[in-house]
């Protein structure tokens, strides 16, 4: 059985959507950020940075997204160029880049949720982080102003790495004409409804834009 350690709305989401695209049988474990459950030994055992996703299978415990992206693709063919093809270098750039959105969204995530005072938060962090998330996304609308997935093939895993950076950095700026269309374009797909509809109750974010505070 494969298992699936998950907390809504977190970076673990491009796992659930890649293995419902995948069609495979799967477990989800859900965990909550709001507790210290990913303090606990046993999930420590799991995840040592105590973070979501963590992947139970073929014996094997995964813990960091794009190196579970990158070992579904090699075990279950179909949605990677294989090594040594034409437009792998691509897909790794992509599947690469993905964390790069990610960690912005991050950031801006902890200054707008996390750190519950206002005392606590940077707005002039919070300005730069949202400027630098923007400039990410702008890469994006260029590959998606011209072609219907990050790679001219066709849907692939990055989609769906990419595509939950997307679905976060959303929330905190405004999406190009391309790249809206691109997101209406992969919330179409039957595997990302699944997915939706196995995230579970939203922990993270509650509104639908979190803009930047005046200095």
């Amino acid at each position: 059985m494969i298992r699936l350690h998950h907390i809504p709305q977190a970076r673990s989401f491009r796992t659930l959507w890649l293995l419902e695209e995948m069609g495979l049988e799967f477990e989800v474990v859900e965990h909550s950020i709001f507790d210290r459950s990913l303090r606990d030994p046993d999930y420590l055992a799991l995840s040592p940075a105590g973070r979501v996703p963590a992947l139970e299978i073929d014996g094997l415990v995964l813990f960091e997204s794009g190196a579970i992206t990158e070992y579904l693709c090699e075990t279950r063919p179909g949605f990677a160029p294989a090594p040594g093809a034409a437009g792998r270098a691509d897909w790794l750039e992509w599947l690469h880049f993905a964390e790069t959105i990610g960690q912005h969204c991050a950031n801006l995530t902890q200054n707008h949720i996390v750190l519950r005072e206002d005392w606590m938060r940077s707005p002039t962090l919070m300005k730069l982080e949202a400027r630098r998330l923007a400039a990410c996304l702008a890469v994006v609308d260029k590959a998606v102003a011209r072609q219907d997935w990050l790679l001219p093939g066709g849907f692939s895993a990055v989609d769906t790495n990419v595509g939950y950076g997307i679905e976060v950095a959303r929330r905190f700026v405004e999406l190009t004409p391309a790249v809206q269309d691109y997101r209406a374009r992969y919330r179409e797909r039957p595997a990302f409804a699944r997915a939706a509809a196995r995230d579970g109750v939203p922990q993270l974010y509650t509104r639908d834009f979190y803009p930047v505070p005046d200095a």
